[in-house]
Parts: structure tokens; sequence; C-alpha cells
């Protein structure tokens, strides 16, 4: 937390600060979520630049005061650049013991603790592993601490609703946030429109609701607070004028896919099944139905995918989403798309494995799935999303390739980028160029293996067309005719063409760039997805520092920009970053023979920025 200066004396103290990391921690059932959104829409319309870390328990509904059932919710917010959701925490709101010993680690010394006191019980404190009180035997001194409490001052305030033990309880993660829109001079006014409307059909719990954001407010104005905690001004960003929202990568997929079937002039028939953390692009879309959108919850993943496959036969835009688990059900009808040269968008919302693994955590280990993950010599096209807000261009641009190319195209996000938030620049429709399918509607000289000689995509006829009836399949095709052939020497044609017309989209995708520093140097840290925002700011902080080294990022992972061996034989050294077992890092040495170096973390947590700084420092002093 930078403090750039403070009000003059006689005035209440408002120190102001360049950018603050705040989390918000307690059971799974003390609405952390909707604290931490309600105070990240706030934080949006007074315009600091944000980016959000919801960060989920894996149990539905854990045991209250376990701490593998701390929810959490994580905003950094700031007057200049934000690309992640913090390193460090300013302020840590811990509604229980479990919450504040799995979070304490990741305070700043000197940091904000906001603790609800009630809940420091005899019984919670055993359950989270306390021997004693930390509120009282002076383990915290080393922080700013501010004990509350918070349920009995929520309790008092609600009585007049009538409510009863359980609900009036429910209500103090609406004190905590008015308070904390106090301390950093949020205005409530959003929050409290947001809940009126949640409760509509209930006035009596939102206007209870309403009464505790109050209170929590009105108790930071008027109580005696601890030395040193003050009201903080956050100035808003410097942003390029526009029309903003907040939105997660889960929302952007969603939009992007409707932008991208109106470009290609396709209705979109998005079929799938519910899995973490990908279901929320079908919630999503489910409400979008008078853009022509078509919304299928099958029964399981096969249904599902294979609706899809069927929608795009039938000539739509045929999508599917899933999570690892999930593509490997999918798998053979993803092989199925890719034979019969079908446009269709499959997204793999990425989160820690193997099998149900860590499901609310996020990871980046189904690259290799993505690449090779069906059976023969399958290949299709394979791009990235980088941060929330790319999750809409990435979707159009799927939409693009698949139908432009006649392929499934594979999208891969993360439970980062699903669950994130940041704000978006709504863009013009205007702005982007359609690329509407062309249906053959020719009969004479038809035939479902003919194929446009520059990109070799196979035509799209619809089926039910007078004169172009035809069946497509699984089974190999002859590459002449399209009739089912066993020929040898024509499957290993088909092979060769499929796999070409794949490898010549690479003609049609942008050369790679450095994101930043320049195009040679002593060391370029290569990254690809989520890991976009920690690698920008490490870059750029090592950067200013004086050190020799440059961002490149990859979007298009499959097949890879024509210039990127050149881009990447420029450096002396490569670093690459990965939420994984170094999968990229393989890819590169194995592509360009190119000593790519890895730096791996697996632990369901996305990279800090320290981690990739400190790994850049050591790998330009082991070069000298």
């Amino acid at each position: 937390m930078s403090v750039a200066g403070s009000s003059s004396a006689g005035e209440q103290e408002n120190k102001v600060i360049s950018d603050v990391v705040i989390r918000f921690a307690g059971d799974s059932g003390d609405g952390m979520q909707l604290t931490g959104n309600n105070f990240t829409d706030a934080t949006a319309v007074y315009g600091n630049d944000l980016s959000t870390f919801p960060d989920f328990p894996a149990e539905i509904r854990a045991p209250a005061g376990a701490t593998f059932g701390v929810s959490a919710f994580q905003i950094y917010f700031g007057s200049e650049d934000v690309s992640t959701a913090g390193d460090h925490l300013d302020v840590l709101v811990a509604m229980n013991p479990a919450a504040l010993i799995t979070n304490l680690k990741d305070l700043v010394i000197g940091g904000l603790i906001v603790a609800d006191s009630d809940a420091f019980t005899d019984k919670n404190l055993a359950r989270a592993g306390y021997k004693s009180n930390p509120l009282e035997d002076g383990s915290l001194d080393a922080f700013k601490l501010l004990a509350i409490d918070i349920t009995k001052q929520v309790i008092a305030v609600v009585k007049p609703y009538g409510l009863s033990h359980k609900f009036a309880v429910r209500c103090k993660n609406m004190w905590t946030l008015g308070l904390t829109m106090w301390l950093f001079d949020r205005s409530r006014d959003e929050a409290i429109d947001g809940l009126r409307k949640k409760f509509a059909s209930k006035p009596e719990i939102a206007e209870a609701n309403v009464e505790a954001l109050n209170a929590g407010h009105t108790y930071g104005e008027t109580a005696e607070l601890p030395s040193g905690v003050d009201v903080y001004k956050v100035p808003a960003a410097d942003v390029v004028p526009g029309v903003y929202r907040n939105i997660t990568g889960t929302e952007a997929l969603a939009f992007g896919l409707i932008a991208g079937s109106q470009l290609a002039d396709l209705p979109l028939v998005f079929a799938s099944y519910p899995i973490t953390p990908a279901s929320g692009v079908l919630h999503t879309l489910s409400m979008q139905k008078h853009f022509d959108v078509v919304t299928f919850q099958a029964e399981d993943e096969i249904a599902a995918i294979c609706a899809a496959v069927g929608a795009s036969f039938a000539g739509s835009l045929g999508v599917t989403s899933s999570s690892g688990p999930g593509i490997s059900l999918k798998g053979e009808a993803i092989s199925l798309a890719c034979a019969a040269e079908l446009p269709m968008v499959v997204i793999n919302t990425q989160r820690g494995g193997p099998s149900t693994g860590l499901p609310t955590k996020t990871e980046q280990s189904d690259l290799n799935q993505a690449l090779y993950g069906r059976h023969a010599d399958t290949m299709l096209p394979v791009i990235a999303a980088s941060t929330s807000i790319d999750c809409f261009e990435v979707a159009i641009e799927a939409s693009r390739i698949a139908t432009q190319f006649t392929t499934p195209v594979l999208i891969l996000s993360d439970g980062y980028l699903s669950n994130a938030s940041q704000p978006w620049r709504i863009p013009d429709v205007n702005d982007f160029e359609p690329f509407p399918v062309k249906f053959e509607t020719e009969a004479e000289g038809f035939s479902p293996a003919n194929r446009d000689p520059e990109t070799l995509a196979r035509v799209w006829a619809k089926p039910g067309t007078p004169g172009l009836e035809h069946r497509i399949g699984g089974i190999e095709k002859s590459i002449e005719t399209g009739d089912i052939s066993y020929d040898s020497e024509n499957h290993q044609k088909m092979t060769d063409l499929r796999s070409k017309k794949i490898d010549g989209i690479a003609k049609y995708i942008p050369e790679q760039e450095v994101a930043v520093g320049n195009n040679s140097g002593k060391l370029a840290v290569v990254g690809w997805g989520s890991t976009y925002g920690a690698i920008f700011q490490a870059v750029k902080r090592s950067r200013e520092a004086g050190l020799d080294v440059s961002q490149i990022h990859v979007r298009y992972l499959w097949p890879l920009p024509s210039n990127l061996g050149q881009l990447l034989s420029s450096f002396d050294a490569l670093l690459v970053p990965e939420m994984n077992t170094g999968q990229f890092a393989s890819l590169i040495r194995s592509i360009f023979l190119l000593d790519a170096q890895k730096l791996n973390k697996i632990s369901g947590q996305p990279f800090k920025i320290e981690e990739i700084e400190g790994a850049i420092r050591a790998q330009l002093e082991s070069a000298k």
C-alpha cells in the first residue's frame, strides 16, 4: 500500500495511496464472494483499475470454522495499471479464526486486520488450531488490529426486522462491507441497489442487509479507532474514455461467443454439462436467447459434445465447454468433429488435477491434453486467453478460425481467469470485421470432399438442401469423392491433408510480437494464458531496475506463429513460467531446439509477481 500524501491538519485524516490489496475471508456461508463483488462494483464505479481473485473451497459446505472450508475474495485496486490480484495483502478481513490462520501469512507487516471478535470462541479457536486467542495474546502486534464484536452489532441492528437468529447473523458480511467502504471512501449506492434487487421478493431481508451495511459505515465514522487506522483515498485511474463494465472471464467468453456467431452470421448452439469452474458460461448464455442463442444442458459430457457436433453439421456454430475431466470424456467426439471437419468451438476452463483434483483452484496443466489429447494424428487449433477481458476477443477469434477452416478450435482458459474480474471498456461492434459464412448452395459438381484451394477448408452444406444431400462421419472418406474409403494410400493422403490444413492456419494469424521490451536481448520471459499479468508486472519492474529482459506472450499455441522460432532465437536465454510441470517449455524445446528454462508452480494458486521477478534476477545472475 503506497502512501502518496495526506490531508491538511484539522480535517478528518484521509491518506492518499496509489494502490491497495484487500482480502475478505470467512466460512463458505459467510458471504465473502457477495461482499467482494459488491466492493468490486463500488470500486469500478469509483474509477480505479482493478483485478480480483475469488478463491473458493472445494467442499460444497465444509463444517463451520474448518480451515479447509475458508472462502476468500481478493481485490487489488489502484490509480495506476493493475494486471494481477496482488502479491501481498494490505488489509485482511477475517470473519473467524480459520480465516485468520489460513490467510495471515499473506498480510504485510503493519497491515490491517479486521476481525469479528465474536467468532473467536474457544470452539472455533481449537478447530482452527489456535492454543490461545490471537486477538488477545500479542501474536498480532506486528499488525494493526481492529477487533470488533461484529456479530453482536449486527444482531442488534437488524432486530427490528424480525429475522431469525440464523438470518440475522448472515447480515454480518454487509456490516463488514459497510466498514470497509468507509475505510476506502467507497459509495454504498451500488450495493444498496443490488441488495434491494437481489432480495426483491423478501424486502425484510433486503432492508436488514441495507441497515447492516449502513451501520458498518456509521461505526467507522463514529467509533474511536486504534491509532493508524484511517480513511484511505485511492485516486481514480487515468483510463481511456468510454463505457466500462466489470466483467469476469466467464462472462467475457460468453459475450465473445455471441459476438463471434453474429460476425459469422450463424445461430449459436451451446451444449454443455455443468462442471466447476466452467459452468458459468452456460449460465450466462442461457439468458441471451434474444441473440439467436440456444443453450442445452445435457445429461453428461459425451451427450453435450455430440449435440454440439450435430448443431455444427446442421449449420449452426456448435460450442461446448468443460474442464479437464470433461474434455477427456469429450475426446472421441472432438476427434469425430476433426474427421468430419466441422466448425466448432470447445472451451477448456482448466483446474487443478488429475481426476477431481482441486476443482475450485487454477492450473495450466491441460496444454498437452489440448494439443495431443485425441487418438491418432488429430491436431486442431489451440488458442489461450491471457486476461479476463481477453477472453472476449479469444472467443471471437476461435469462431473465426473454426468457420474459416471448418475445424474444431479449442480455447484454453482457467479457473483464475474464469472467476477473476476486470474493468472492460465495451467495444464498438463496428470495429470488428465480419466473417460471414458462405454455405455451399450449388448442386452442380457438389461433393462433401470439395475444398477451398487456399485454406483447404471443406465445403459446408446444410443437410437437406436440395441436390446437396450428403453424409459425413468418423469413418475415413475418399479424398476425391467423400465416400467411405478403407484404402491405405487414401488414409495417408487424408491424414496429411488435415494436418496441412491446420498447419496452414499459421498464415492467417498475426506474427508474434514482444509484449514488453526489445525484440532481442539477454532474456525473454515467455508465457501463455493467465500468467500474463504476473509476467507483465515482473518484467516491467525488472526493466525499471535496469535489467535486460523482455516479455513474449503467446496466444496461438497451435499452430504456433510463423515467426516465433526466429523471435525466440534472438534472445540469449528463455524463461517459461507455467502453472504445470513445464509443458509449453517442453514444446519450445522440441519444436525449436532452444533451451527454455522452466519455472513451475502447481499449487492451485496463480503466480505472484515477486516469484517471477526473483526468477528473472536469478536467471540473469547465472548467465554472468
